[in-house]
């Protein structure tokens, strides 16, 4: 656990402020432990009668001052959360969240704001029965740390591509080890980069391995066949929760969510009707309206949920103190088709970002003050990546020569960073299922109208492990490093090892930002520093 230095406002007056202006639903009690937690149940005569939290508790979309705090009852239920800087809760404050129902599935959030900087929040979750309050769940506790104002060490991870391939919670491994690798090197916040579900890999109970030996699966009804019902892909989000792994790290490290395509179904694009006879809907835009409202219920993060998944937004802007703004973009609900990929003008048929979304994330970089810009896509930018024989699925369509197809959208981007010298941009992503670190050298490339830049890939997170891909020369990627030999086997069993997540470290005094890229036991297999340009 990290330590914290003390309140720069005494706690009294933090507590009470963040009372006044975190909302209208909110009230606050500066109380003990004992005035809370020590009074008889009230009413309760049996424990079927108060409500329970199967899935733990989140945090995420943390950025300056507020952070979002998510999780999930059993029933219609109040939350209710108490958070204090003191671990023992001796000093705390009190707010009330979200009634759940069953539209929602009874999931709950709650943007906690005005938090002091720089100091570690415990917090504790507690569902209400909604017609006598004194029959409450048990607590679920989490901490979190806040950014600092005036700039500290940063460190934290990120991957993607979790429960995929067939690849689910094996309990003889001890289940999805890799989370809590990640939660042990005690990271500020973690940026989920995508497929943070299969919606579209059932599970089966046993798998025979290439060595005679079983790997077993954790199955759930919601994971033994494809998504189509709004209940089958909430029951993809609940089932990666029914790992411990992933609840501890959950509680302790906040979440930066994005998605990709496996939330949905693979490879999609909007208008898509499927061919696939696992489904018997074959209406893409209908399963992805279903897949968005799992997601943005399921993830700690801000959703209007009275007005609708849809009003929600994926792409979005964290700022984490003066050292680091983050961007996390959506290369899925704005792209056109699939295709060959290779036309020579711009046109809905290109897009992949979409005008809005890329004029939003202009702006967003132009009024960046931070020293470091990291740009988190759900799809690497010069790998190819195909579906099918002959349609592409990414950015790079495999003719290393002038840029077209979605590739101008890219230009558009690239070039308007070099023209406006927006300095220290970073991509990281996932995606690919081995990790990677690509540097972007006008010099080398066939379209030259940019700022050098890196891009780093990191994952699976428990998913099938595959071979490297290939690079389009077109924006001049030279391979630094990969973590997976050429010509390797497809789908490879996480019991091979071959997991992988990234970490990114910010020095406060030097400003130099160190990836590194580490394997399923956390250990670094490669490390890069990048000192910032002046």
């Amino acid at each position: 656990m990290k330590s914290h230095n003390p309140l720069r406002l005494n706690r009294r007056q933090f507590l009470l402020s963040s009372a006044v202006t975190a909302g209208s639903i909110i009230t606050t009690n500066i109380v003990s432990n004992s005035q809370v937690f020590g009074q008889a149940p009230g009413i309760i005569t049996s424990e079927s009668m108060r409500p329970t939290i199967p899935y733990g508790v989140a945090t995420g979309d943390i950025s300056g001052n507020s952070i979002v705090i998510w999780s999930r009852s059993d029933r219609p239920a109040r939350m209710v959360i108490e958070y204090s800087t003191s671990e023992s809760f001796n000093r705390l404050g009190r707010v009330f969240g979200e009634r759940t129902s069953q539209e929602q599935d009874f999931t709950a959030r709650y943007v906690l704001k005005n938090l002091p900087p720089d100091q570690q929040i415990f917090y504790r979750v507690i569902f209400q029965d909604l017609d006598n309050p004194r029959i409450q769940s048990e607590p679920v506790s989490g901490t979190f740390r806040t950014p600092s104002r005036t700039g500290r060490d940063i460190f934290f991870v990120w991957g993607g591509d979790t429960a995929g391939q067939g690849w689910g919670i094996n309990p003889d491994l001890g289940g999805m080890t890799i989370y809590e690798q990640m939660r042990q090197l005690n990271p500020d916040f973690f940026i989920h980069c995508g497929d943070t579900i299969y919606a579209d890999n059932p599970l089966v109970a046993e798998r025979t391995l290439d060595d005679g030996s079983i790997w077993r699966n954790i199955v759930t009804e919601e994971k033994s066949k494809v998504a189509e019902t709004l209940q089958e892909f909430r029951g993809n989000f609940q089932y990666n929760l029914l790992d411990e792994n992933v609840k501890r790290f959950n509680a302790q490290v906040p979440m930066l969510a994005q998605w990709d395509d496996h939330e949905a179904v693979n490879n999609w694009y909007p208008g898509e009707f499927l061919t696939d006879d696992r489904y018997t809907v074959k209406d893409v835009d209908l399963l992805v309206q279903r897949a968005r409202q799992a997601f943005f219920e399921y993830m700690p993060m801000k959703y209007k949920s009275r007005y609708g998944a849809d009003r929600s937004e994926i792409y979005r802007s964290f700022q984490y103190g003066p050292l680091l703004d983050i961007f996390t973009i959506d290369e899925r609900t704005y792209r056109g088709p699939n295709t060959g990929n290779v036309q020579p003008a711009k046109s809905p048929e290109t897009d992949m970002l979409g005008q809005s979304q890329l004029q939003w994330l202009k702006v967003q970089l132009l009024k960046s003050k931070a020293t470091w810009k990291v740009i988190s896509s759900d799809m690497p930018l010069g790998l190819i990546v195909r579906d099918g024989p002959t349609a592409f699925e990414a950015w790079a369509n495999a003719d290393n020569g002038k840029a077209s197809g979605r590739e101008l959208e890219l230009v558009e981007l690239l070039r308007f960073i070099k023209r406006r010298n927006i300095k220290n941009v970073v991509w990281i992503t996932a995606d690919v299922h081995y990790a990677a670190a690509h540097y972007y050298d006008p010099n080398r490339a066939v379209f030259q109208d940019f700022k050098p830049f890196w891009e780093f890939v990191a994952g699976p997170l428990n998913s099938g492990t595959f071979g490297p891909g290939q690079l389009d020369n077109t924006f001049g990627p030279q391979l630094i490093f990969q973590s997976n030999p050429p010509g390797m086997r497809p789908n490879r069993p996480p019991t091979e090892g071959l997991q992988f997540f990234g970490g990114v470290k910010i020095d406060a005094n030097t400003k130099v930002m160190t990836v590194s890229l580490r394997n399923l036991a956390g250990e670094i297999i490669y490390s890069q520093d990048l000192p910032p340009e002046a």
